[in-house]
C-alpha cells in the first residue's frame, strides 16, 4: 500500500544529517560538557556549535539562544519566567485565543498565581488585530504573546505590526514560532520580538529538544534550579545528542529555505484546488493567503474529522484533525471556535501539512482518495442532506 505522510505540522522525519550529527554523542563522545578534560570540552564544543547554527537560522546572536526540552518548555519559560522577573506580585499579560495549549495553559497558570490575563479575539481567518493589542495594553502590562503562525489552520500573524505596538508601550513580546522556524524565513529583528520559541522535531530535527531566543536585556527568571548550565538560566546536564541534532537541522533548514517553501506552497495550492473542486461541502479554514506554505486545513460538513483521518489511514494517508497535542480530546478545536466556526462544523476538520519529501504524486493520490471517503461517510451521516 502507498504511504503518504501529510502530518508534518505534528512532527517531521529527522533529516539524515541530523541522525549523523547525533550518533557520536549517543556513543563514544559521552563526556559531560561541564567537565574540564578533553571529553567534556568536545561535548561543550558541540553545544556551542549548535547554538551558533540555531542563532544563524533566526538572525540572533549565540548568547541569546537557550536550549530547552522543546517548544512547550520554551513557552513556559517565556511566559512564567518573564512574569516572575518583572511582576512577581501580579502584572498583566495579553495572549490570543488561538494560541497553542503550551501558551494557553501557561497563561492560565500565571493567572492563578495572581497575574491579570487578557485573551484577545481573532477574526474569521484567525488573525489578531494589532489595534486590539494596542487597546488591551495598560499600565502594568508586562508581556504580549502571539504565535507567529497557527499550528492548526496555518494563519500567519502580523507580528511585526504587533511588535511595533509593543515597543511603543515598552511591553515585551513573545512568539511561539514552532510552526514557522525552518518552514519560512524567520528573523527576530525583522519581526521585532523579544522572545521566540522553537522546537527541533518540527524542523526535521530530534524530539525532546528546542530553544528559546531571549533578546539581550530581556528580564526572564529561570524555572529549573540547580547548576549553572545554559548561561545560568536552565539547570541540568545538557542533552548533547539532541542539541547537536537541532544544530544540524538548523543548518539544513538554511539551505534554499525560500526555494523549498515556494515548492511546497505550489503543491499545497494544487491540493487545495483539487479538493475544493472534487469534494462536496468542503471549506478551507484559515487565511487564504497569509498562511504557512505547507498547511491545508479543511472542514468537511456533516462528517467527523476523526472518521475521515481513520479512513485515510486505511489507504496509507497520514493526516490529522488539528493539533497533535490535543488529538485525544473530544472537544472541538478551540482555534476553530475562536474563529466563529460552529461547534458541529469544527468537528469535521482535517489538516494536511506537507513537507520536503511531498511530491505531486502524493498530492494527486489524496485528491483521488478523499472524495469517495467523504461521500461514503456523508451517506451514513444523519446530518447530511438526503
Amino acid at each position: 500500500m502507498r504511504h503518504v505522510y501529510l502530518d508534518h505540522a505534528a512532527t517531521t522525519p529527522p533529516a539524515p544529517e541530523v541522525a549523523e550529527a547525533m550518533l557520536p554523542y549517543l556513543s563514544e563522545r559521552f563526556g559531560n560538557p561541564s567537565a574540564l578534560y578533553r571529553a567534556g570540552r568536545e561535548s561543550r564544543a558541540a553545544v556551542e556549535e549548535a547554538r551558533g547554527k540555531v542563532a544563524d537560522l533566526i538572525g540572533a546572536t549565540p548568547g541569546e539562544v537557550l536550549f530547552t526540552s522543546g517548544g512547550s518548555e520554551a513557552d513556559n519559560m517565556a511566559l512564567t519566567g518573564t512574569m516572575l522577573a518583572n511582576a512577581p506580585s501580579g502584572g498583566h499579560m495579553i495572549i490570543a485565543q488561538v494560541e497553542h495549549h503550551a501558551v494557553l495553559e501557561t497563561a492560565r497558570f500565571c493567572e492563578r498565581q495572581g497575574c491579570e490575563l487578557t485573551v484577545l479575539r481573532v477574526d474569521g481567518h484567525g488573525l489578531v488585530d494589532p489595534g486590539e493589542v494596542r487597546k488591551a495594553i495598560r499600565p502594568g502590562t508586562v508581556l504580549v504573546s502571539v504565535m507567529h503562525a497557527n499550528n492548526e489552520v496555518g494563519t500567519v500573524q502580523p507580528l511585526a505590526e504587533i511588535a511595533s505596538v509593543c515597543r511603543e508601550a515598552g511591553v515585551y513580546l513573545h512568539t511561539d514560532a514552532v510552526q514557522t522556524v525552518g518552514n519560512i524565513p524567520v528573523d527576530v529583528d525583522a519581526l521585532g520580538v523579544d522572545m521566540l520559541s522553537l522546537s527541533g522535531h518540527k524542523l526535521y530535527g530530534p524530539k525532546g529538544v528546542g530553544a528559546l531566543y531571549i533578546r539581550k536585556g530581556t528580564r526572564v527568571e529561570r524555572l529549573i534550579h540547580g547548576g549553572e548550565q545554559e548561561h545560568g538560566m536552565r539547570a541540568g546536564t545538557e542533552n548533547i545528542g539532541g542539541i547537536a541534532g537541532l544544530g544540524a537541522a538548523a543548518e539544513v533548514a538554511m539551505r534554499d529555505l525560500e526555494g523549498k517553501a515556494a515548492r511546497i506552497a505550489a503543491l499545497r495550492d494544487r491540493l487545495v484546488e483539487g479538493l475544493l473542486g472534487s469534494v462536496e461541502d468542503v471549506v478551507l479554514n484559515g487565511h487564504p493567503t497569509r498562511r504557512l506554505p505547507n498547511n491545508a486545513h479543511f472542514r468537511l460538513l456533516y462528517i467527523e474529522g476523526e472518521a475521515i483521518c481513520l479512513q485515510l489511514d486505511t489507504v496509507g494517508i497520514c493526516a490529522s484533525t488539528g493539533s497533535a497535542c490535543s488529538s485525544e480530546a473530544l472537544e472541538p478545536s478551540h482555534v476553530l471556535l475562536a474563529m466563529g466556526i460552529p461547534s458541529i462544523e469544527a468537528h469535521g476538520s482535517v489538516r494536511f501539512s506537507l513537507g520536503r519529501s511531498t511530491t505531486g504524486d502524493d498530492v494527486d493520490y489524496v485528491i483521488e482518495k478523499l472524495p469517495p471517503i467523504a461521500a461514503r461517510l456523508r451517506s451514513m451521516s444523519p446530518l447530511a442532506r438526503k
